[in-house]
């Protein structure tokens, strides 16, 4: 690492406090976004009847209350005040009729664009235009803005471009005096967990995420955390293996590392790596954004999505993520982490047969003598009080039990 970089992580970690305005980190985001079920097929009606649906479910009670919309709502800019418009034929009412509708369920409005001459699909970016389109969103009612990545003109490859590229935007968005979580989405690229906390309150660890509990992708090449190419259609497996150290950079006055949005409900899992994905998800202290279509889930889907007492762990007040504390070869594995009153522990059946998985206390940083009571809370059932270790029987391939011991 060079004196420069050195010098400027040092500066950054000073600034780090100005994330604290507003109250926008104290937890992870929750809500919903389109990309991951209707990519480019978003309109006016269906962000309706989705605001709708939060709030009819009891998804927005349980705490989904962003609306965040994704790329290609965007029309032209205006040839002379150069402001973004929204697309006459997909939004004819406008942004700012849509934001009120939200608003008026009780719910908070999200939008999206890119730190790029254009979006990932093509619309008008940000890039250079960071004021103008701050302060539309600011008159739109905007409460969230997703930042991608795309047509950045070669402004990356180092931690200081980055940086300098979506702090333009952050200081852009702070000047209109709108409170507005940013999250920014530059696919892991540049190491954001080092620096990204000073300016957003959110930032992507890695590529996009896609239908596959395991299987590689050749669209997602790469395995390591901070690799590049980012890619998409990137596996849970392989975004929980890029993020699992990442742990000590997240949490309340830092910001929150973000695996993406969930895929829970939209297949390509069963329901028991649904499951896990969301229960890994939660205790990592991910935002929780809902990628599926709300107004028609299945029982299954709606009982891991509305589980109030892993959404819990999710939001606890500590906002400690969960640490990799035992890897077998990535066969088993155990995360864990502090709670107010108690420890959480993910118990992660990787292989693909039946295994016993078995916590020893000192593993999750208790003593070993210690006598606590254990709980599966998906299931929302007391399993005892157990002195020294606790062992998940015949957990299921690809299944996971998380537990609080308090």
């Amino acid at each position: 690492m060079s004196l420069k970089t050195i010098l400027f992580l040092a500066t950054a970690a000073v600034a780090a406090q100005a994330l604290t305005i507003n109250g926008l980190a104290d937890k992870p985001a929750m809500g919903w976004n389109t990309w991951n079920k209707y990519a480019e097929t978003i309109d006016e009606g269906l962000i309706r009847r989705t605001a709708d649906a939060l709030v009819s479910s009891g998804l927005a009670s349980a705490g989904y209350v962003y609306v965040n919309l994704d790329d290609t709502w965007q029309g032209p800019r205006d040839p002379m005040t150069k402001r973004i418009t929204a697309d006459p034929q997909r939004f004819p009412s406008g942004m700012k009729a849509l934001g009120e509708y939200i608003h008026s369920k009780g719910l908070k409005f999200g939008i999206y664009s890119s730190a790029g001459t254009k979006t990932c699909a093509g619309r008008e970016g940000s890039l250079n235009y960071e004021s103008q389109d701050a302060a539309s969103y600011a008159e739109w009612g905007v409460d969230y803005l997703k930042y991608d990545n795309c047509f950045n003109e070669g402004q990356s490859g180092t931690l200081e471009k980055s940086f300098a590229r979506y702090k333009k935007m952050s200081d852009a968005l702070k000047a209109t005096g709108r409170p507005i979580y940013y999250s920014m989405c530059n696919w892991g690229e540049d190491l954001p967990w080092l620096w990204a906390n000073t300016i957003a309150q959110s930032w992507r660890t890695t590529g996009d995420i896609g239908l596959s509990w395991e299987a590689p992708s050749p669209y997602c090449p790469c395995n390591t955390t901070g690799c590049m190419p980012a890619g998409a259609h990137c596996s849970v497996m392989n975004i929980l293996d890029k993020s699992a150290k990442l742990d000590a950079y997240g949490g309340p006055n830092k910001g929150w590392n973000d695996l993406d949005m969930l895929e829970v409900g939209n297949g390509g899992m069963n329901t028991r790596e649904q499951l896990s994905h969301f229960m890994l998800w939660a205790a990592l202290k991910s935002p929780l954004i809902l990628g599926n279509d709300v107004t028609s889930m299945t029982p299954e889907d709606k009982r891991i999505l509305m589980a109030r007492e892993i959404i819990a762990v999710n939001q606890d007040a500590l906002g400690v993520p969960a640490k990799l504390v035992v890897d077998n070869n990535r066969v088993t594995q155990i995360y864990a982490g502090p709670v107010v009153g108690g420890t959480v522990a993910v118990l992660l059946n990787r292989s693909d047969k039946p295994i016993d998985i078995t916590a020893q206390w000192t593993q999750l940083g208790l003593s070993a003598d210690a006598t606590v009571a254990v709980r599966d809370i998906f299931a929302r059932k007391d399993l005892g009080s157990f002195t020294g270790s606790f062992t998940a029987k015949a957990l299921q391939p690809h299944g996971a039990l998380m537990i609080t011991l308090k």
